[in-house]
């Protein structure tokens, strides 16, 4: 099949949308078809249509559907097209989700939050990540990593915030590594770093350090207010990294509702005692650790693979 996949994230940017887009392209060519990945789409024929971001990509999908009523699009929807749009933007959308032959979740708890409507068109497919070695943390501390850009989404000072409730006694350092959105971010992260020894902002790193930073880190927090289905979380568990993430359907719905390493969402002070426990507590972090070895499976390439030319199977059975 000819594929174009559309993503609101221009090409040589490490935003979650262009990484997914490009991952997925990879996975479709290997499958054996043709794709496309485009930003600006411009009309262009194709037997699918993939749309990364319900209301960000709604003029593409409408066009497409306007050229080609009768070809399937596939819509996968965003954090923010889920726990937000459908609200302060609804009527795109939910046009965007009507138009859809399939919309694609990337968690488990994505149907609880979505009309009751759409139910028979939601796929869930978990976003892969290869396994890779992780190297031994340092004796002489307790490293945690923050990966995500400067966004309220994000929530990205929460760590830092969480790190100053620290006893004296705590030997806990945070790297945090993502581009501030603005020149504000930027400022902020910056006067955090001030008044906060134990807080580091890196800014956007490449991937590769990202993975290099996961390796050497003990815990991994992912402490956002909203997730479509984290990319980082699978990242962490192909690693072996153990996470604490705030408890909210994006990142509850990949690690399960019973995980021991979630906290309430805007609350530093269990944060805090969460990341207490797992520097000085070395039981609980070997809980943390063994709960993720089993999710880690959920993230293997094989089965996102699987999962593609399934779906495709079911809206072009001679062409998947």
């Amino acid at each position: 099949m000819n594929i174009i996949i559309q993503t609101p994230a221009p090409a040589n940017t490490r935003s979650g949308n262009r990484v997914t887009a490009e991952r997925w392209q990879a996975i479709l060519e290997n499958l054996g078809h043709q794709v496309v990945v485009t930003s600006s789409y411009s009309g262009a024929d194709a037997d699918v249509l993939i749309a990364i971001h319900a209301w960000r990509s709604a003029e593409a999908i409408a066009a497409f559907r306007r050229a080609y009523p009768g070809k399937p699009i596939i819509v996968c929807l965003s954090g923010t097209d889920i726990y937000a749009y459908q609200t302060s933007h609804p009527a795109v959308t939910r046009a965007s989700m009507e138009a859809a032959t399939v919309l694609v979740g990337l968690h488990d708890l994505v149907g609880k939050a979505i009309p009751r409507r759409f139910a028979a068109k939601l796929h869930t497919i978990y976003q892969s990540v290869p396994t890779r070695h992780r190297a031994k943390p340092r004796a002489d501390g307790f490293d945690v990593c923050v990966i995500g850009h400067l966004r309220t989404e994000k929530n990205p000072f929460e760590t830092a915030l969480a790190a100053r409730l620290l006893p004296a006694s705590s030997r806990l350092h945070i790297t945090h590594v993502g581009r501030a959105m603005d020149e504000n971010w930027a400022n902020d992260a910056q006067a955090e770093m001030a008044v906060n020894p134990r807080y580091l902002w890196l800014g956007d790193v490449p991937r590769e350090r990202v993975f290099q930073l996961l390796a050497t880190s003990h815990v991994m927090v992912l402490s956002s207010r909203m997730e479509g289905g984290a990319n980082v979380i699978g990242e962490a568990l192909a690693v072996g990294v153990p996470v604490i993430a705030s408890n909210i359907e994006g990142s509850a719905g990949l690690l399960g509702a019973d995980y021991p390493g979630l906290y309430p969402v805007g609350n530093p002070a269990a944060l805090s005692a969460l990341l207490l426990r797992a520097e000085t507590e070395p039981a609980f972090l070997a809980q943390l650790a063994a709960h993720c070895r089993i999710r880690a499976a959920q993230f293997a390439p094989e089965r996102e693979r699987a999962a593609w030319q399934q779906l495709l199977a079911t809206i072009a059975p001679s062409a998947a």
